[in-house]
């Protein structure tokens, strides 16, 4: 297969990349451009209702959740956005669309009344769902956001109460009950079976792996054989889907880019 030369960073602001994006279809976003030349993107209505990206150190995943959120929040979607570093995503802060929490208090909260919406959003007819916005669930550093959650679960739990977190278990909820809701979770980090209760793969349709060890690489992709060797380029990793594996330059948003796009879809891109 002949490979495409891929600039070293594929910027939102790229000739018609754009334009490119806006002409999907609600519920698609562009993941990026392969070597191949081939678009690669993400269908969350069919047989991808949720994506997993792990990178080693640099390897872009904050950004990949950044630009895959905004892309779906331009088409009219929601999204809440868990950002336990506080400082990876504050460009959510700006938007009305967006619920964003930092704190383990407030992702705690934000996580149980997701689990409350979910139920009430599978009491919907299909008439009623189909003119309710999607709902983006946004993780980020999710491995330290779970080991948070569970931690602050035990500071308060009650004899009675269940084991689990209330809000581990209500984003598991959404990881297998998603899809039927229009719930829909872009998570960052290598999440822990033995907290969300399943393989990785059973739960995510797309993977998008970039500087990972070998053990991860087997852990996250393994139908796909052994791990490839990193690219050095930031934002170039590799894309599985349907079981095959695209070596991807993805899509580089900004918080400036983000936050205008949204605030001013008109206003050109610089």
């Amino acid at each position: 297969m002949t490979k495409t030369v891929l600039p070293t960073m594929l910027s939102f602001s790229a000739p018609d990349l754009r334009e490119r994006i806006e002409a999907l279809p609600e519920g698609t976003a562009l993941i990026g451009i392969s070597t191949s030349g081939r678009a690669i993107a993400v269908d969350l209505d069919a047989e991808s209702p949720h994506v997993l990206v792990c990178t080693g150190s640099g390897g872009g995943s904050t950004t990949v959740l950044r630009s895959l959120t905004a892309q779906f929040l331009h088409q009219g979607a929601h999204a809440l956005v868990l950002d336990p570093k506080r400082i990876s995503h504050l460009w959510a802060k700006a938007l009305p669309t967006v619920t964003h929490r930092g704190n383990v208090a407030g992702i705690h909260d934000a996580l149980v009344g997701l689990g409350e919406e979910l139920a009430r959003r599978l009491t919907l007819t299909d008439a009623e769902l189909d003119t309710t916005p999607r709902l983006i669930v946004s993780v980020d550093s999710a491995h330290s956001a779970l080991r948070q959650l569970t931690r602050y679960w035990e500071t308060f739990r009650n004899k009675d109460d269940p084991h689990t977190s209330l809000a581990v278990t209500a984003l598991e909820a959404a990881l297998w009950s998603g899809r039927a809701a229009r719930v829909h979770v872009l998570l960052d980090g290598t999440p822990a079976t033995s907290a969300l209760g399943a393989a990785p793969h059973e739960l995510f349709g797309t993977v998008v792996l970039a500087r990972v060890s070998a053990t991860t690489w087997q852990r996250l992709a393994p139908f796909t054989g052994p791990a490839l060797k990193p690219s050095r380029h930031r934002g170039r990793g590799h894309v599985i889907q349907h079981g095959e594996m695209h070596e991807t330059q993805a899509v580089w948003m900004t918080d400036a880019d983000v936050v205008t796009w949204l605030t001013d879809p008109d206003a050109p891109q610089n």
